[in-house]
């Protein structure tokens, strides 16, 4: 990607991008940090979609009764109740924002774990938690330490199961649910060697039984040596998948596993290079975003800001039918969350180490094009107080095309000296009343 302006907070300014159905949205906040990248020039097909750029128009402040924002993990989305959830580490809490009103709700307790910090007094994500978010009908499913899943009835807020996934004192991580099947598929991302487990839901009553465990290891085909991420469902093939950030000893090496809930075993392995995948979303025709959570530069070595060779920033979109790349997506990478929006056709990186500074990445999920990055913000921690808060977790609503990424405790985004959830919308349109 040639950019030909950066902004002020270090990322290149937006691309354009294509037409979508128009959603209206509140009139954007503009202040000089983000203003100035609506000036530079379009980078991708022509000016003409400028007024579609990605902005933002609201940020949704964490209530001064709770905990200032600093520690977070995965948010997550019901497109039907248009409620966004975040695993709230600072406060041990999943946070509920309207995603519609653009209103915070409250912060459900579950006796989560919270921040935990290692010796030198910085985060030990290993052990914090809660992590993992994802709900279905009246029930959210909730990750946490050590090795613990929770069932959440949002009738009452009351935590009606609890399980383990292990005796380890790690924490349980991401997962992905199989509506249909009623199964969840939780990684153990910070054990060694990392495998995920399965767990069967009654869907009745939320109770969780817990079933096979899929080990990325050597001996079972997935030589994992830098932890699992981010897993999701694929109703098409009856299949998870989930983000091998690295395969053996390169880290140039890593790959896409499959995993047959019926067999409880990996059954393939897509490799990819140059990426160490982390999030992973599925948009069209079955095609894979992969958040590629390492910038390479153009030695094919992990990037350094501090090195000679030039960043080679990419996100890969890989084929799940068959694992073939179809493409290098150059422009964004250092992601961890991402998602796929049916409804604008884009997907939405969460790209905490792009190259530059910390942004929202946009990328034409039909085009396969990379539209747009826009800066978001990463605060550093204090020791043994609290953690470093990155712009790394995001979800957006359907219908009505709003990005909402959580943003640590700081002073340049407006409304978010305690922490905010950021809206981040085209001005093209608006709230979508109609839902």
């Amino acid at each position: 990607m040639r950019s030909k302006l950066l902004s002020p907070m270090g990322g290149p300014c937006p691309l354009d991008s294509s037409s979508r159905t128009p959603v209206k949205v509140r009139r954007p906040l503009c202040w000089a940090a983000l203003a100035v990248c609506i000036a530079g020039p379009a980078l991708a097909d022509s000016d003409k979609h400028k007024s579609d750029a990605l902005l933002l128009t609201d940020a949704i402040p964490i209530p001064a009764t709770l905990a200032p924002l600093h520690g977070w993990d995965i948010s997550w989305i019901d497109a039907d109740t248009q409620q966004f959830f975040l695993a709230d580490r600072s406060n041990k809490s999943v946070d509920v924002i309207d995603a519609r009103r653009g209103t915070f709700l409250r912060a459900i307790s579950g006796g989560f774990a919270g921040v935990k910090f290692n010796a030198a007094g910085a985060a030990n994500n290993d052990i914090s938690g809660p992590n993992g978010v994802v709900s279905w009908g009246r029930w959210l499913f909730v990750t946490d330490a050590p090795s613990r899943v929770v069932t959440i009835d949002l009738a009452t807020d009351a935590v009606v199961s609890t399980v383990a996934t292990s005796t380890s004192l790690n924490r349980a991580d991401e997962m992905a649910y199989d509506p249909v099947g009623g199964t969840l598929l939780v990684v153990n991302n910070a054990d060694d060697p990392p495998f995920a487990t399965l767990i069967k839901v009654n869907k009745n009553n939320g109770q969780l039984t817990v079933g096979a465990r899929i080990t990325f290891d050597a001996a079972h085909g997935v030589d994992a040596t830098n932890g699992a991420e981010q897993p999701l469902w694929d109703s098409a093939s009856g299949r998870f998948f989930i983000s091998i950030p690295q395969i053996g000893p390169n880290a140039q090496n890593g790959a896409v596993a499959r995993i047959s809930p019926s067999l409880g075993a990996v059954d393939a392995v897509y490799p990819v290079s140059l990426c160490q995948p982390a999030g992973l979303a599925l948009g069209p025709k079955q095609d894979l975003l992969l958040g590629c959570s390492v910038v390479f530069d153009t030695a094919g070595a992990p990037w350094s800001a501090t090195g000679a060779t030039t960043a080679a920033p990419i996100s890969v979109i890989m084929d799940a039918r068959n694992g073939h790349i179809d493409k290098a997506v150059a422009g964004v990478s250092g992601s961890d969350e991402v998602w796929f929006n049916p409804g604008d056709g884009r997907y939405y990186l969460a790209a905490r180490n792009q190259a530059g500074g910390p942004v929202v990445g946009v990328i034409d999920a039909d085009r396969q094009q990379l539209l747009q990055v826009t800066p978001t913000i990463n605060v550093a921690g204090k020791a043994n107080v609290f953690p470093a808060g990155t712009a790394h977790s995001l979800a957006v609503n359907p219908r009505n095309n709003h990005v909402l990424v959580p943003l640590a405790a700081n002073n340049v985004f407006p409304n978010c000296l305690n922490g905010c959830i950021g809206v981040f919308a085209s001005p093209s349109g608006g709230d979508d009343d109609d839902h």
